[in-house]
């Protein structure tokens, strides 16, 4: 079998650096982790709609500041700041937090959304979950890519495609996609589409910006 490597791990600390930026000993690490695995399991479905890519966190003695990176800030934040009192309020109560000065919530806007694969993945995601024709998606997606200035990119779907008793891989590409150059900005996400009547299909896509 072929040995895969995640495209963005092999180029962290190089291009890319860690989603979660801090230091703990022993059993404070253990509690940090599940700690960041419940903040990010709250805000990736509370703001899809926002279109959130990425999470991430930051700690500093007591303080954690949380940076959301989406396509519409304006959708998080409400209108007045409303969105994000009413976000900060409820992760105070997740986390079981007292203090609001302990919690800080930051947006960071996505300029080009079709650049990033995640985005690219759950938009691909939804058009499967409401049984959108597979192959169309696919093409449609990649020509929104193209045009958005990606070097190359690649899209492959797994499982039951098209409601079939086998499952199959269909992949579609262009460009380059130098996984092995370390230089190369590439930008991968893989995550799982819930299809009616099909299962469970897998989506993977990856980006390749350039050097």
């Amino acid at each position: 079998m072929g040995q895969k490597v995640n495209p963005i791990g092999f180029r962290v600390g190089t291009l890319y650096t860690w989603s979660s930026k801090w230091f703990a000993k022993g059993s404070t690490y253990v509690d940090y982790l599940m700690e960041d695995r419940q903040i990010r399991q709250f805000l990736l479905p509370k703001l899809k709609n926002a279109g959130i890519a990425k999470v991430e966190i930051e700690r500093a003695f007591d303080k954690r500041t949380v940076i959301i990176h989406v396509s519409r800030p304006g959708v998080a934040i409400g209108r007045g700041g409303a969105g994000i009192e009413q976000l900060k309020i409820d992760l105070l109560k997740i986390l079981k937090i007292k203090d609001q000065g302990k919690l800080e919530i930051k947006f960071e806007e996505i300029k080009a959304p079709d650049l990033d694969a995640y985005l690219v993945a759950v938009s691909i995601s939804d058009q499967l979950e409401r049984r959108f024709p597979f192959r169309r998606v696919m093409h449609q997606t990649l020509e929104r890519i193209r045009r958005s200035g990606a070097k190359g990119a690649k899209i492959s779907l797994a499982g039951r495609l098209g409601g079939s008793e086998i499952a199959r891989t269909e992949t579609v590409k262009y460009g380059a996609i130098p996984l092995q150059t370390i230089r190369a900005i590439i930008d991968f996400a893989k995550i799982d589409s819930k299809v009616p009547r099909a299962g469970i299909v897998g989506v993977k896509v990856w980006i390749h910006r350039g050097e």
